[in-house]
């Protein structure tokens, strides 16, 4: 168990850039899901990796081993690392779990608030008088579209459609849980918080290319977007919840040259690089949760054998 219940805590530092450099090579939707994915499943194999860190080192402690009737010492993890490790791992855990409390708190106050502003309706648009210009998709049942009048104000009917399809793909696609995963993995584990960035990006390309299909013009999409956020720039600080997406988030210029493009984002790609990067982040995945899994059954077996059962 010392040895496999490492890799899991290591492996991340390895496979986060590995991830990054992927999604730069796949289209917007499958690069989201793979960052997601990725995240997801790296924190959560390296929480558990702290969580049996924690257990053998409480299994050390008298109370505990009394409570899990041991009638040997624990001798899976050697005492002079069991204590130790077993003690910054359950400070990492606590630590990692007020800090998503704190932030589920805020983000979901702030998601209440924000549906508090809104006019009672069950239409998916919600028109708010303001006029400083800002949109943003509000998750929740029923999602809404939020556009102030300073924002109608600022783009031409073709312009708000393409914005108003950007948005409703935020809400169809769920983008809001994509962000929630990493927010969850950035919590965890440090170097998953560089996953956070580049996923906000794919997601707003995701929502680039499905307001573009819903229009019917690539060229008309990047003008509403870009128009957009110039405009949004001269206005005050939008109160837009942070766990709401929206068109002018992140660099809009490049993803304003990134539908400009006349290629298709859905190119076959063809270059051996992002295959082998693929493979990489496989090994790396399979790895992660084998070594897991390991280290869970060996602290079985341990526990068993102090136990008497063996």
């Amino acid at each position: 168990m010392i040895l496999a219940v490492w890799v899991p805590l290591l492996v991340p530092f390895l496979a986060a850039p590995a991830a990054r450099r992927l999604a730069d090579a796949l289209p917007p939707r499958p690069a989201a899901w793979l960052l997601a994915a990725a995240s997801t499943g790296l924190a959560l194999c390296s929480a558990a990796a702290l969580s049996l860190l924690t257990v053998a080192g409480a299994l050390r402690l008298p109370y505990v081993a009394a409570l899990g009737h041991l009638v040997t010492p624990f001798d899976a993890v050697p005492v002079a690392v069991a204590r130790p490790a077993g003690c910054a791992a359950a400070a990492l855990l606590a630590l990692s779990g007020l800090a998503l409390i704190r932030t589920a708190r805020r983000q979901l106050g702030e998601l209440r608030t924000a549906r508090r502003r809104l006019a009672p309706s069950t239409g998916e648009l919600a028109v708010v008088r303001d006029p400083g210009p800002y949109a943003y998709a509000l998750p929740g049942r029923p999602g809404r579209i939020v556009v102030t009048t300073g924002m109608l104000r600022a783009l031409e009917p073709a312009e708000r459609e393409a914005l108003f399809a950007h948005e409703r793909a935020h809400l169809r696609g769920r983008h809001h849980l994509f962000l929630a995963a990493a927010e969850l993995a950035a919590h965890l584990h440090p170097s998953l918080r560089s996953l956070r960035a580049p996923l906000a990006y794919a997601l707003e390309r995701w929502a680039d290319e499905a307001a573009a299909g819903a229009v019917g013009d690539r060229r008309l999409a990047a003008r509403a977007i870009g128009r957009a956020a110039l405009a949004g720039r001269t206005a005050a600080h939008a109160p837009r919840p942070r766990a709401a997406l929206a068109a002018v988030a992140g660099p809009v210029p490049r993803r304003v040259a990134a539908l400009l493009d006349r290629r298709p984002s859905t190119a076959p790609l063809r270059s051996r690089g992002p295959g082998l990067i693929a493979a990489a982040l496989l090994v790396c995945l399979c790895a992660s949760a084998v070594s897991a899994a390991e280290a869970a059954a060996d602290l079985h077996g341990g526990i068993e054998t102090a136990q008497g059962e063996h």
